[in-house]
């Protein structure tokens, strides 16, 4: 791709139409339980997916600051969209934080070609642990994928889907093509929001896997260090927090000014001219200000490490303060999306709960989101920090047999890469 690097102003109006076109047809999906493929459609054909991969491998190499001001706004028109891709943008990022050059062409060159990545990471078992096992076929060599994960986050949509396995060694991320036989996706996903995320079963029986699907080892027992990927992957649920906002915002403004009779009040008379109501969207919009500028902030501290790492003088003490950084702000932009999702039914009573207008929904997907990564445990990681120096140690599985043994070795495949963060955050 060649020309200039696009601004702001550019992207939105490359994305507005289709922001539109999705934010027009969310209630009928609500109502239908109708998956999104159309939108997604819309979004990889429009490049959207292919934001953060450099221009180098055919992308439009955004900055993260230009990348989550997009996805806010695509937050605003389906908050469904952001948390079916977020895997597929976090496989991204995950790519540029590695060093294999043949490995990052390989996938961002498809990425870039409108193919998507989904995710089946985490499970729902009676304990954390990562039990998909990657084997080699005794008898013909070939690696064999087997075992089930929950909360497959946008595995229904995706082209792949990157896997959380492991070989009583270590971890493996995984990447599979999501046809490939002996893949099973269901959609049996059952939480009251995010509805049509297909965040529901992955099965794989006997997969075979290439070489050069396996792309990296790691050990999901041990934290995250050195990476963006944790406060990266929080961003986007914030980023998604702070679209839901403006959505109300927009919600709350249209169902005002169409309305001719305010609760209390005898006769007509227009909720826009009521002091109270307009008490209300004045409340709601400062949440949206608030909410946005703190997004952008994380955006702007995930941007500057990110270009420390590209230059070599990111250290520990950067990606340990940008983490911080997106715990604290977990904290705000959830409390406040609540809020604002709670205030919208003042500006209308009873008339503003009619399931044709799904104004619940937008509590029920920020609620969603808001408890995919407790924001009590990150609050208590801050505090912890504060008082005795002590960086975030989320762990996110057990670990595996042979981990604790002195004399494990953890060999290397083709294609695959050592020392590399884990796509292990709870991606769904």
């Amino acid at each position: 791709m060649t020309g200039h690097i696009l601004t702001d102003a550019q992207l939105d109006e490359r994305y507005a139409p289709i922001f539109e076109c999705i934010a027009d047809g969310s209630i009928e999906r609500e109502q239908n339980r109708e998956l999104a493929r159309d939108a997604v459609k819309w979004l990889k054909e429009s490049g959207f997916t292919a934001l953060r991969v450099p221009r180098a491998y055919g992308g439009s190499g955004v900055t993260l600051p230009q990348f989550f001001r997009q996805l806010s706004r695509l937050g605003a028109a389906d908050s469904n969209l952001p948390q079916i891709l977020r895997a597929h943008f976090g496989f991204i990022e995950y790519r540029l934080e590695g060093t294999d050059e043949a490995q990052r062409r390989r996938w961002l060159e498809r990425i870039a070609n409108g193919e998507t990545v989904g995710a089946a990471t985490s499970e729902r078992t009676g304990s954390t642990h990562n039990s998909v096992t990657l084997t080699q076929d005794a008898a013909s060599g070939v690696l064999r994928l087997n075992g089930e994960k929950y909360y497959s986050t946008g595995t229904l949509y995706a082209d792949w889907i990157s896997v959380a396995a492991h070989d009583d060694d270590t971890d493996i991320n995984v990447v599979i093509p999501a046809t490939a036989p002996g893949v099973t996706r269901i959609d049996d996903w059952d939480g009251f929001g995010q509805r049509l995320t297909a965040s529901g079963t992955t099965r794989f029986e006997s997969v075979a896997v290439a070489e050069e699907w396996v792309v990296s080892r790691y050990k999901a027992s041990e934290p995250r260090r050195n990476s963006l990927l944790t406060a990266y992957f929080q961003a986007v649920h914030l980023a998604t927090l702070a679209g839901i906002v403006e959505a109300i915002i927009r919600d709350s403004v249209a169902f005002t000014q169409s309305r001719t009779r305010t609760f209390g009040v005898a006769g007509q008379s227009s909720p826009r001219d009521n002091p109270l109501v307009q008490r209300v969207v004045g409340r709601l919009a400062s949440l949206g200000y608030s909410t946005r500028s703190m997004v952008e902030s994380l955006a702007h501290a995930l941007e500057a490490v990110h270009q420390k790492r590209e230059q070599g003088t990111a250290t520990t003490d950067d990606y340990i303060a940008v983490d911080l950084e997106a715990y604290q702000a977990q904290q705000i932009v959830i409390e406040q999306t609540l809020e604002a999702a709670t205030l919208l039914f003042e500006v209308g009573g009873a008339s503003a709960t009619s399931e044709t207008r799904r104004f619940d929904r937008h509590w029920r997907n920020a609620r969603t989101i808001a408890s995919h990564n407790p924001a009590a445990q990150r609050e208590a990681s801050i505090g912890r920090y504060y008082l005795n120096g002590t960086p975030p140690d989320e762990r996110f599985s057990l670990p595996h047999a042979v981990q604790g043994a002195a004399t494990a070795k953890s060999p290397q495949r083709a294609g695959a890469t050592s020392g590399q963060p884990a796509l292990a955050e709870v991606v769904r």
